[in-house]
């Protein structure tokens, strides 16, 4: 299997993905469980290349086929388990029909029914490049038991169905974590192997690149940085401040000093031009800018040197 060189799609939303798979949602809250046999496709079938900004868990039973994580290929067969988190290239592939459930639910979801903290409690929720699990029937049949509970609550009346959703769910990530992820350490991926790190760092770089010679006019902000990575700004500052220990504002903050203390000690340039060739539309919000920052005031710092 080859992944195709083809338009990727967008899907902000949940409702937005299910439309184009042509599955009935509605959009109470954003969390869904689905059985794998909704898909009503022809097989052998392939999706669409596709980002979305939210989390998908694949609990497959029986079945045959393909998953794609940007440029990785998996095969997904009888007991395997897989996720996938906001911002990746993604597609499947189905040669003999699936038999299971697909969880999906947002970043907004897990803030507000599990709480502040999930990713302290759930930090492999981070981790970027995941290849599935295979399980025995015995281990396997505990996911699908929890699954079987999801879904049985997700099509409920009950007043409290968010809440006890939530909590299931709870549980079903603590057995993901058990099984799986109990040692993950989200810095250690930072420092060695995360591609959303590394490119926000050479993003970094390259923008401040771009506006000491004019070739970027304003300064970016953590949008703009997460933009470039097709993230979320939220799940954006999420990762980086996980993996990396730092903001991405702490990290925009540091780099702008970095380089107006190298353009005042190596360079004649006045302080106004310094001002603008960093990005501020007034060299007084500069000035108050860098001495919050270090204790100085730009001509000061000049002084120094």
């Amino acid at each position: 299997m080859e992944i195709r060189n083809e338009e990727i799609k967008l899907y902000d939303t949940l409702s937005s993905f299910y439309e184009a798979l042509g599955i009935p949602f509605t959009q109470e809250a954003e969390f869904t469980i689905h059985t794998t046999e909704t898909f009503r496709q022809q097989y052998p079938s392939k999706s669409p290349l596709f980002r979305a900004n939210y989390y998908t868990f694949v609990i497959i039973h029986e079945g045959y086929g393909h998953s794609i994580l940007d440029s990785h290929i998996y095969d997904t067969r009888p007991n395997t388990i897989y996720f996938t988190n906001p911002g990746h290239v993604k597609g499947f592939e189905i040669i003999e029909p699936y038999q299971g459930y697909l969880i999906t639910f947002s970043e907004t979801f897990l803030k507000q029914y599990v709480g502040d903290n999930v990713f302290e409690e759930f930090p492999f929720l981070l981790a970027e490049i995941v290849p599935p699990h295979y399980l025995d029937a015995t281990i396997f049949s505990v996911f699908a038991g929890l699954c079987a509970q999801l879904l049985s609550e997700y099509h409920s009346d009950s007043l409290y169905k968010y809440t006890i959703l939530s909590n299931l769910l709870v549980v079903f990530l603590l057995k993901i974590k058990e099984r799986f992820w109990n040692r993950y350490n989200p810095q250690v991926e930072g420092t060695q192997s995360s591609q959303i790190v590394t490119t926000f760092k050479k993003h970094l770089e390259h923008h401040f690149r771009a506006l000491r010679t004019g070739d970027a006019q304003r300064a970016f902000q953590v949008q703009d940085f997460a933009r470039m990575q097709n993230l979320h700004p939220n799940y954006f500052s999420t990762v980086i401040k996980s993996k990396t220990g730092k903001t991405v504002n702490t990290w925009i903050v540091e780099k702008t000093i970095a380089e107006a203390q190298a353009l005042l000690a190596q360079t004649h340039q006045p302080i106004k031009a310094i001002a603008y060739q960093l990005g501020f539309q007034e060299p007084t919000h500069f000035s108050r800018f860098f001495k919050k920052h270090t204790g100085l005031t730009p001509g000061a710092f000049r002084r120094t040197r």
